[in-house]
């Protein structure tokens, strides 16, 4: 077999189903003879998306895998890679090199060189027959410690030669590895967090990663503990749970913005504790814990009274067995906890009335999120935002409820990502109703890949909400668009969703808000794919943005 075939065969063997990919290489073919279905985007930064998306859903354990060509191909999909990397989801690139005679020539774009500060692992494969080898270290890697982009070149020379029958080799699947916490430092850690008089559990995607959801539930309902989550920790704690606080970025809810001020405690599980724009930062003068799988993050941003190396899963086991020695049941369901959660929430919620359940035209913003929300189930739902506004808007108030029934990202944020990481999530999980919410500007910059949706068959929807505007950038382009009109952006999207085949409707009644929801979930279990345009107003209102 060639090289390309060869590595064909290993993804069939890992259980790869899809490859987005865009032409030309020599890899689309021999995946497409194996048995894995090509989805061919129309940028190569959805078709990165796609396979993040997919990755994020499944965890992994079926990795996502883009496939494109060098040079533009390559140069093309960087974005895309650079907000997999910061968001740590494991996904397999396949870029085409150039030919080695060719490589190291100015001005040949070259993935290797360009991509290391991008990727956990990056290898070419430089002779075939060792391309057992070398994808063998590739699967290592998606596997093993925290989790991250992993990149394999192959040069177009080297990607047709043959590959010898006694150098390839694959057997069992790569299984993830994972450590446990210290005891001495899990025991030291869990006598601060039963002496904590306000304790608060700071969930990342860590828990995600260790699909360490119920182990999260028991401590906390041990505790009662509030929780709150990060932003790319979205869903790894129920937020229609009793405890739950919502999710804390570079906004947060009015709820968890007075239990992470009263904080005395703050328990990091799975957390990077990562000074970032769409971070919360952590209020000082709080007795801290930190438990991460990566050495890198302790200690990173903020003085940790209490490190602890491990996989989340294994560390809540240890700590649920260490508080329980401790507490004993004491502290099980006290119902204070609960109650004031809820009396914050229903206090914060009021102050918004005026938003979410807001009459007027053009439509608020907050309302679309607030019928969508009520509309469809968050159990039956996986949901991501877009950049700027969409996102500022819908996380606070979204209240999830599942592992991986949300997507959220942002540390490398470009416009347009949301769209790709739908897509891939509906082929990871195509019982669930797949929506990404964007603003007319993300639309400009990926919206042609609702076409490769519809010709794909992949029945996602597609929110718009069109405020004609880039409203995000209102005060900080006030002399541009006094002068140039600078933020001022126009079309008529969903007229574009029909002209690229699928089912579009454009909103401008509040009225109508739930029921276009429910006539796209319907349009979906037929098989469509659904792009709803909203005409909303130009909201700057955002909740808590405030540093501690």
């Amino acid at each position: 077999m060639r090289t390309i075939d060869a590595i064909a065969e290993i993804l069939k063997r890992e259980g790869v189903e899809y490859l987005p990919c865009f032409p030309t290489t020599p890899v689309i073919e021999a995946a497409a003879a194996a048995g894995i279905r090509p989805i061919v985007c129309r940028q190569e930064r959805v078709g990165v998306g796609i396979a993040d998306g997919y990755s994020r859903v499944t965890n992994g354990r079926k990795p996502g895998v883009f496939a494109m060509q060098y040079g533009p191909g390559a140069e093309n999909a960087y974005s895309g890679v650079a907000t997999a990397y910061s968001d740590s989801t494991p996904m397999l690139l396949l870029p085409l090199g150039h030919p080695r005679a060719r490589q190291g020539v100015f001005p040949l774009f070259s993935s290797m060189t360009n991509y290391a500060g991008v990727t956990k692992y990056i290898e070419q494969i430089n002779a075939a027959d060792r391309t057992t080898d070398v994808m063998r270290r590739a699967f290592a890697a998606l596997h093993q410690g925290r989790p991250g982009p992993v990149m394999v070149e192959i040069p177009a020379d080297i990607g047709l030669e043959e590959v010898s029958e006694e150098s390839f080799y694959w057997g069992g699947k790569i299984q993830n590895t994972a450590s446990q916490g210290n005891p001495r430092d899990i025991e030291a850690a869990a006598h601060a967090l039963c002496a904590a008089q306000y304790p608060v559990i700071h969930a990342g995607q860590g828990v995600l990663a260790a699909e360490a959801t119920d182990e999260l539930v028991e401590l906390a309902e041990l505790l009662s503990a509030p929780v709150m989550t990060t932003l790319l920790g979205k869903s790894a704690f129920p937020e229609v749970h009793p405890l739950a606080l919502g999710s804390g970025s570079g906004v947060m809810s009015g709820t968890l913005y007075h239990f992470m001020r009263r904080s005395d405690l703050v328990f990091g599980i799975g957390a990077s504790f990562t000074k970032h724009g769409m971070s919360m930062n952590l209020p000082p003068g709080k007795t801290l814990i930190q438990a991460t799988n990566d050495h890198r993050d302790l200690h990173k941003d903020y003085e940790v009274d209490h490190a602890i190396l491990g996989d989340a899963k294994l560390v809540l086991r240890q700590m649920i067995e260490a508080c329980r020695d401790i507490v004993g049941e004491t502290r099980q369901n006290n119902p204070a906890v609960a109650d004031e959660i809820r009396s914050q929430r229903d206090a914060w919620l009021a102050q918004w009335n005026h938003k979410i359940a807001d009459d007027s035209r053009p439509i608020n913003p907050y309302r679309v999120i607030w019928d969508f929300m009520h509309t469809v189930p968050p159990e039956d739902a996986i949901v991501t935002h877009d950049s700027g506004s969409p996102r500022d808007q819908i996380v606070p108030f979204y209240r999830t409820n599942g592992p991986r029934t949300y997507l959220g990202w942002g540390k490398s944020h470009g416009l347009g990502t949301g769209l790709g990481l739908v897509i891939g999530a509906k082929l990871a999980d195509p019982g669930k109703m797949c929506v990404n919410f964007m603003g007319d500007a993300a639309f400009g910059m990926t919206g042609l890949d609702f076409e490769t949706a519809v010709r794909s068959g992949i029945p996602i929807t597609t929110v718009v909400l069109n405020n004609s505007t880039m409203a995000v950038e209102t005060h900080a382009m006030e002399t541009s668009h006094d002068l140039y009109k600078s933020r001022d952006l126009g079309g008529n999207y969903a007229d574009m969703g029909r002209a690229m085949g699928g089912y579009a409707e454009r909103i401008e009644d509040p009225a109508e808000v739930s029921a276009a929801f429910r006539r796209a979930k319907e349009k979906n279990e037929n098989g469509e794919a659904v792009l709803l345009e909203f005409i909303t107003s130009a909201e700057i209102d955002y909740s808590h943005r405030r540093a501690f």
